[in-house]
């Protein structure tokens, strides 16, 4: 397909403009993660419980794969209403809503408030932001308003990371690092663009149009490819399944091996993972007969890169799959039918 062609189905189906967010993802980050939050070192906490849901939670997630990495204290997602029942004011609460007006965030954070919590809050605004800049034990990092949580990914993560690498819940990468980092996946997000990119993202996104799409990572991963899915479910209107090796090789792969399967399959690795996983990743890729077939070694020297480097060029790839279906990759009906039968339900 040439690149008329897809300049055409974007400017067709793309109502919202999401290539363009997707094009300044990087921007975002770096922009978020060199504002100063005007937080002190503050490590001295039983552990982080991450609340938020949907586009808005899915940092949490990147938080928890990074600090299993190489943190020092556990990080929880927690994507309900109110807290676990184990959870205390020794626990510091990172509470994400981008409109600020997510529910089960702010039951939350209402919870944690009121037992003497302390939070940080990442909101463009809504509620969340009145309840954190109404209170001595709440702090807000805001992010700039006006556009999808999932299209806001670089301006959610990248605040997080300000705060964990200010407070010293994760170590900060020293600037040579960092810039190295920004210049790689600049690079990356231009190779997967589908204006002036590379083929190869196009052509995946083509193989996977009618198919249910299975996704499949090492466990560093997991939170990347839990993203992608929600991806094509919200971006392009499709079913899409993530599951970890080793866990899924103790069920899912029965399934995968049986015939008649006509999904699609996309692998997600990098270097660095556990070589056991990396053994049984391979195996799976040799052994399940599938017409679609795709595997993402996903570039980086961190986890915290390879996490990025998987959740933008999969960004790319459900953004092409929705406008190859003639989907608006912004429209999403049902969340806003359901949003609204909610407020209407004391």
């Amino acid at each position: 397909m040439s690149e008329s062609v897809m300049a055409d189905l974007l400017s067709q189906h793309d109502s919202g403009d999401m290539a363009g967010y997707a094009r300044s993802f990087v921007d975002d980050f770096e922009a978020a993660i060199r504002h100063e939050t005007g937080l002190s070192p503050d490590s001295d906490w039983s552990g982080v419980i991450c609340l938020g849901m949907g586009g808005s939670g899915a940092g949490g997630r990147f938080l928890k794969s990074i600090t299993d990495s190489e943190g020092g204290i556990p990080f929880v997602v927690w994507s309900d209403y109110g807290l676990p029942s184990w959870w205390g004011p020794e626990w510091l609460v990172l509470a994400t809503s981008y409109s600020g007006n997510t529910e089960e965030t702010l039951d939350g954070v209402r919870e944690a408030l009121e037992s003497g919590g302390s939070v940080i809050a990442v909101s463009s605004g809504g509620q969340l932001s009145d309840l954190a800049t109404g209170s001595d034990d709440a702090t807000l990092m805001e992010v700039p308003a006006g556009q999808m949580p999932r299209s806001a990914f670089g301006h959610i993560l990248g605040s997080q990371m300000a705060v964990c690498w200010d407070m010293g819940l994760l170590p900060r990468p020293n600037e040579d690092e960092l810039s190295a980092m920004l210049k790689r996946l600049r690079q990356a997000s231009s190779e997967a663009d589908p204006i002036g990119g590379d083929a190869m993202w196009e052509k995946m996104a083509k193989s996977l149009v009618g198919r249910e799409i299975g996704i499949i990572s090492p466990s560093e991963l997991s939170p990347a490819g839990y993203r992608f899915a929600c991806q094509i479910n919200e971006n392009a209107n499709g079913f899409a399944t993530p599951s970890d090796v080793p866990e899924m090789n103790h069920n899912e792969i029965v399934a995968w091996c049986s015939e008649g399967q006509s999904r699609a399959m996309i692998a997600l690795t990098c270097e660095g993972i556990h070589p056991r996983s990396q053994a049984r990743l391979q195996w799976v890729m040799d052994n399940v007969e599938n017409q679609v077939s795709w595997r993402i070694e996903c570039e980086g020297e961190s986890v915290l890169e390879h996490l990025l480097y998987a959740a933008h060029v999969t960004d790319w790839v459900s953004i092409m799959l929705a406008v190859l279906k003639e989907q608006d990759p912004s429209d999403m009906a049902p969340i806003d039918s359901l949003k609204a039968f909610l407020s209407s339900v004391q």
